[in-house]
């Protein structure tokens, strides 16, 4: 059994539940079919096992550090990178004309999630490439494509995004980074920058030839200051080297690595405090400021950079998903192998009787199984959701309006449950699977340690839960007068319906629970928009977001319930222990986790105002 991720699993999400290959009848995935969708998954499956996982605990161990001069990095994580890069994976999701395979999403996010169960650090430089590579195809300019984004798909340059700023966090529009207007280029508008980006993953290396910088920074006005707020922000591409018309790498740009940030988890990925128009060695043209070259229009940078921001808050979730996952596996494996106690009753006191393996004691697979219903389900709702980004390419592509307003609806809604619910609940995955370890889970001996550590950065990754909970219930819940509200209400119902309509008891019985819970979701929701004042009602927008996010499992749980039912009886061995596997974890999620969210939303309806109005002094 891997101890990375569950192959089965990945087959039942993909091709029983999501049903993957239909989405080969979509004209861009004509040449797809069950047997290059699982090439892809076996590619990757092998090269994260023989490259990516083996020095895991290495780079956690000897994280990249700087001399003043160079950051250094253990040399395994530059031949897993290129092994990476040569199979073709940067561009895998990519048009043919960009040299990609026109995977579907839904296919390369289950195939990547392999590189981010086996070592989330060294995944960060190729899944944040990608990332900048899919905004610059939107929102770049061919200039710029052919410059910045083909050396990108080739593995020569790799990307970052930089938004926060020491001063600022996650308060954007507090940034004070400044760009100034240089003249036109041929790769656009060309500007000036000087700042601070703080928090920079991947800011700086040795790992590839170039570093694409996307960078927020403010234009100022015509009275020569920074526009208040995000209305002044834009974006930039500002590289490490500056690209020659030929393409060849020309002086080093005025981007200086200030030091790096050393936190708890995710320590082989560098993460910088970087410096823009203050290092005076790189400035040979004697101008003050690195340049940049505007993408798409100015003051408009915030909306470009939401396309990689959302992009990475899934992203997010389904690294959450996978830190959850391996660790789930690592104490399964262990349950499995560590003898230790005796049964509980008759009989289990008696010293000279053999001791039994950890998964015999009941509160032992009270914890695997709380594992497995976070993972398993956070795993599907993130695949559930690349599911929607190819439908979602597909309507635009026909252009049915209406189909794309819909789908677009939905993921707008299910962003902050697929960014934070795995970055809380399957983060509890991992406490659990120390837990299960004992005394021996908290030592560095083994991995469920770090695996813990990285996976704490993913609460804060990407916008906290804070954020993502005003977000939700500030914006999602109610934009276009509850329309996405209601379009995930009739996914939900619908999937009721059939679970009702299957005639076994058991089904019925989830399907009213999770029906009544939703149905109060959507009491609460009115009643905290009636409150009149917007404090009141966003006050405990993070525990809205876990109600929410719980309720929205559960669904996912009883999509799963009905194929694993439908598919039991015809079953035997392993498939048939996996299929109960699947309806035991449904089971509970509906009696330990589901109920969870009723006092949430008792609490929810009476307006409380504990966090609202206590006082700093107080304290």
């Amino acid at each position: 059994m891997s101890l990375i991720l569950s192959r089965r699993d990945l087959n039942f999400v993909l091709y029983e539940w999501l049903k993957a290959e239909e989405l080969a009848r979509i004209p861009r995935y004509a040449d797809h079919s069950r047997e290059t969708f699982d090439a892809a998954l076996d590619t990757c499956e092998k090269i994260a096992t023989d490259l990516f996982a083996p020095h895991n605990k290495k780079s956690d161990a000897n994280e990249p550090h700087f001399d003043g001069e160079t950051v250094t990095i253990i040399p395994e994580v530059k031949a897993a990178l290129r092994a990476f890069c040569e199979a073709g994976l940067m561009a895998a999701g990519q048009d043919y004309e960009y040299g990609g395979m026109q995977l579907p999403v839904t296919l390369e996010k289950a195939a990547f999630a392999y590189f981010k169960a086996a070592n989330v650090g060294t995944s960060s430089y190729p899944f944040l490439t990608i990332g900048n590579a899919n905004l610059l195809l939107t929102h770049g300019t061919q200039a710029q494509i052919d410059t910045f984004v083909r050396p990108e798909l080739e593995g020569r340059f790799f990307g970052t995004m930089c938004l926060s700023e020491p001063q600022a966090g996650s308060s954007l529009s507090d940034i004070t980074t400044r760009a100034d207007y240089e003249g036109e280029s041929p790769l656009g508008a060309q500007y000036r920058l000087r700042g601070n980006k703080m928090w920079i993953s991947a800011g700086e290396h040795e790992l590839s030839d170039n570093i694409v910088h996307l960078v927020l920074a403010k234009i100022p006005g015509p009275d020569g200051k920074p526009i208040p707020g995000v209305k002044g922000i834009s974006l930039f591409i500002v590289p490490k080297y500056l690209v020659n018309d030929d393409g060849s790498l020309g002086e080093h740009n005025d981007v200086v690595l200030a030091g790096l940030n050393h936190k708890m988890g995710y320590r082989g990925t560098t993460n910088c405090l970087l410096n823009f128009g203050e290092g005076m060695k790189y400035r040979p043209d004697g101008k003050a400021g690195a340049i940049g070259y505007l993408v798409g229009e100015p003051h408009k940078g915030l909306a470009c950079m939401f396309h990689m921001m959302n992009e990475a808050r899934i992203g997010v979730g389904l690294g959450a998903v996978t830190l959850g996952y391996t660790g789930y596996l690592h104490a399964l494996d262990y349950a499995r192998n560590r003898p230790q106690g005796r049964p509980v009753g008759p009989g289990g006191k008696d010293p000279s009787s053999p001791q039994v393996r950890l998964v015999e004691h009941a509160d032992i697979r009270r914890m695997l199984l709380a594992q497995k219903s976070y993972v398993e389900g956070g795993l599907a709702l993130n695949l559930y959701c690349a599911r929607l980004v190819d439908e979602e390419h597909a309507a635009s592509a026909a252009g049915e309006t209406d189909k794309h307003r819909e789908l677009s609806l939905l993921l707008d809604i299910l962003t902050p449950i697929a960014k934070s619910w795995p970055s809380q609940w399957c983060l509890e995955a991992n406490n659990l699977a120390i837990q299960v370890h004992g005394g021996y889970g908290y030592t560095r001996e083994y991995n469920v340690e770090q695996f813990y550590r990285d996976n704490r950065l993913n609460p804060i990754h990407e916008g906290t839960h804070g954020i993502q909970g005003l977000d939700l219930l500030g914006r999602k819940v109610v934009m276009q007068d509850g329309a996405a509200f209601r379009l995930l209400g009739e996914r939900v119902q619908a999937t009721c319906r059939q679970a009702l309509a299957s005639g076994d008891p058991w089904l019925g019985e989830q399907a009213r629970a999770l029906g009544a819970a939703v149905a109060r979701l959507s009491d609460v929701t009115r009643t905290l928009w009636a409150a009149g004042d917007p404090n009141v009602t966003l006050a405990n927008a993070s525990i809205y977001l876990e109600a929410f996010g719980h309720a929205v499992v559960a669904w996912i749980w009883l999509e799963q319930a009905l194929v694993a039912h439908a598919a039991l009886p015809g079953a035997q061995g392993e498939d048939a222990d996996f299929y109960r596997g699947k309806l035991a974890a449904t089971a509970y999620f509906y009696r330990f986790e589901l109920p969870k969210i009723h006092p949430q939303l008792d609490l929810l309806a009476t307006l409380d105002r504990t966090t609202l109005d206590m006082q700093d002094a107080w304290f």
